[in-house]
């Protein structure tokens, strides 16, 4: 290649440096994730009698921050190049060469490793603990299994719904019953949620070789059951915090009506008439993924504003 011919290389500035960092640790999952543990973290402190709005909460978040974007940043490694062949996220620092592998990896160790051993220092062993727990399950099984069979949704929920049991035990110190409930909203949800992502984005995912269940079937159906079943049996697991005490009825109504209006669009999605790839049927898709990632910042709302108002 001659000279006229390569590729002007364009400063990188702090603002761009940051780009890359966020993309790196998916700060909007990050995020979620770091929600769930103050919402979890909230209700825990409430049973232990402590303030909700305390250094240890403090502590619960940056940790916890930093596990899941270190995580996050260490799945990008691994998953390089796979997200090269998917238009999707052939934009992150790692596929366009803006970050050296070598410098995501020890990033991602770094964080992930510093997170945990922050948690156990700062809070308690147990939530350090759980914390590596589930950074080893997402990276050494989830990862991989996602290339390999579409039953990686199921073994992914795991890790993925963790958050809510580390904010629990950041501020109890022991798992409790109020950590499975927080557990098991998450779990039941993200399998509408990831399911509608991966039916937008089927084509997307058949070019990098993910193995997802809507990727693997050609006509969707077995998709939808399980996106009505974990849809239906997400309204009584939601009712779950009502029985233990941690909110009122005003929550356990909200929560119901959120869980009937996610399983309306998937409903829609289920009983379209249409192959998967059609138009129609991405854009019920997008409809399911958009109620999906209403629904559970709102549901944690109501979970913390009844209890407050209690």
């Amino acid at each position: 290649m001659s000279i006229a011919t390569q590729p002007l290389a364009l400063p990188r500035g702090p603002l761009t440096l940051v780009r890359d960092y966020a993309e790196l640790t998916k700060l909007r999952v990050t995020t979620l994730v770091v929600m769930t543990a103050w919402c979890s973290y909230y209700f825990g402190a409430i049973r232990a009698g402590v303030s909700s709005l305390s250094w240890g909460l403090f502590h619960t978040l940056l940790g916890v921050g930093l596990v899941a974007g270190g995580t996050a940043a260490l799945n990008e490694v691994m998953e390089s190049d796979v997200d090269r062949h998917m238009r999707r996220t052939a934009g992150r620092p790692l596929p366009t060469g803006r970050m050296s592998t070598r410098r995501a990896l020890v990033s991602g160790v770094a964080m992930a490793l510093g997170g945990a051993l922050y948690l156990s220092l700062a809070l308690n062993p147990l939530t350090g603990l759980l914390s590596v727990a589930t950074a080893v399950v997402y990276l050494g099984a989830y990862t991989p299994l996602k290339k390999i069979h579409p039953i990686c949704t199921f073994v992914g929920a795991f890790p993925g719904a963790m958050p809510g049991v580390l904010g629990w035990t950041a501020a109890r110190g022991r798992l409790e019953w109020g950590a499975v409930a927080m557990f098991a909203i998450v779990f039941f949800w993200q399998f509408p949620h990831f399911f509608s992502i991966a039916w937008l984005y089927r084509e997307d995912y058949a070019a990098g070789k993910i193995r997802m269940l809507p990727v693997v079937e050609i006509d969707g159906r077995s998709t939808a059951r399980q996106i009505i079943f974990y849809s239906v049996a997400l309204i009584p697991v939601t009712l779950v915090p009502t029985f233990l005490g941690m909110a009122g009825t005003f929550y356990a109504a909200c929560a119901v009506l959120l869980g009937l209006a996610m399983l309306y669009f998937g409903v829609r999605l289920a009983h379209l008439k249409a192959p998967i790839v059609a138009a129609i049927s991405k854009q019920r898709a997008r409809q399911l993924l958009q109620a999906t990632v209403c629904y559970l910042p709102i549901l944690f709302l109501a979970m913390m504003l009844n209890s407050i108002s209690s």
